[in-house]
């Protein structure tokens, strides 16, 4: 045995002496705690922490918006509200016909519930048909392909403001897409002062700045699908559209349903990026929940936070049925798969 490793021995056990102490002191009342409750009074012990963030940041808010939803006035304070039950939702749910904002008694809830609802089916569509067809280029032998994956992904590491301000200053009139147009001999175009451009720059802002995240996903589930196939498909003479349709499409339904699952939820979220670019116009034209939500109980002069929260917890509703069909999806697929 050399010094060196002598020497390397005893620096190892003075370092591990500490250790072990500290565990042995640690592990002590550990022991008796599971003597005294048993294996559930230790489960309990360790998502206790767990538990109580969860009931201080998401629980105790949730209770306080719901009591917020029961009252009325633009006092802050819950002891200087005056307690109206549902009034609140019977003024949002009150409409003539629910296809014409203009009829209900909130025109403004129901028109942003409208353009959610139109932003949700365009922008969830056309993310996952980005994210599929740039996840097939992505899982191909091509050149720099790592290269590729980073800078798809990256405008996901990006904050919402900045993804909105940088869009901002490339379509604003006097912005880079309107100066490289004038070079090819067109007319500047209002793409955030015209009511069906502004609205379509808030899609294609949002897929730009989701789609590396959903791209990852089915890109994992493309490098899931064994390679055999689509070697015997190629043996076959299969052609290139069939095997999409008949291998890498059923294969890549689990990850398919979680991209659309978590695009929805994210789509009905939708508030930032689009606030920055727009802020919500021109007129209501990209007025969406959230911003709804976030003007109404906050930035309005005439606030009213009984009737913001009202409008967040029929839009968390709906969130809370997105994540169950979620659920109900993903416990169908593994019993699908269990019996094959």
């Amino acid at each position: 045995m050399t010094v060196q490793t002598t020497i390397g021995q005893k620096i190892g056990a003075a370092i591990a002496a500490p250790i072990s102490w500290l565990a042995a002191i640690v592990d002590a009342p550990l022991k008796l705690w599971q003597r005294a409750t048993g294996t559930n009074g230790m489960a309990a012990f360790f998502l206790a922490p767990n538990m109580l963030i969860f009931g201080i940041f998401v629980l105790a808010p949730f209770i306080i918006n719901f009591l917020y939803s029961t009252t009325s006035g633009n006092a802050f304070f819950l002891p200087d509200r005056n307690f109206v039950g549902a009034d609140q939702y019977r003024r949002l749910l009150e409409c003539g016909s629910y296809l014409d904002p203009s009829s209900c008694r909130e025109d403004l809830f129901w028109k942003a519930v409208h353009n959610t609802g139109l932003f949700v089916v365009l922008q969830v569509a056309l993310l996952v048909v980005v994210s599929m067809i740039t996840a097939l280029i992505l899982n191909r032998e091509i050149v720099g392909r790592s290269f590729w994956r980073a800078v798809f992904f990256f405008p996901v590491l990006l904050s919402p403001v900045v993804v909105g301000l940088i869009w901002r200053w490339i379509l604003q009139r006097q912005g880079l897409l309107n100066s490289m147009l004038y070079q090819f001999g067109y007319q500047p175009t209002e793409w955030l002062t015209d009511r069906f451009w502004a609205f379509a720059a808030g899609v294609t802002v949002s897929v730009w700045a989701h789609m590396g995240f959903f791209t990852l996903i089915l890109l994992a589930g493309l490098q899931a699908i064994p390679r055999d196939l689509y070697e015997a498909a190629e043996m076959d003479g299969t052609r290139p559209g069939r095997v999409f349709w008949r291998i890498t499409l059923p294969l890549l339904m689990p990850n398919l349903l979680v991209v659309i699952i978590l695009a929805l939820i994210r789509a009905v979220q939708i508030f930032d990026e689009v606030y920055v670019l727009t802020g919500g116009g021109p007129g209501t034209s990209t007025l969406f929940l959230t911003q709804y939500i976030y003007e109404v109980g906050f930035a309005s002069l005439l606030r009213n936070p009984g009737l913001a929260a009202a409008a967040s917890i029929l839009m968390g509703a709906v969130l809370v049925v997105l994540t169950l069909v979620q659920l109900q999806v993903g416990r169908r697929n593994e019993k699908k798969g269990a019996r094959e």
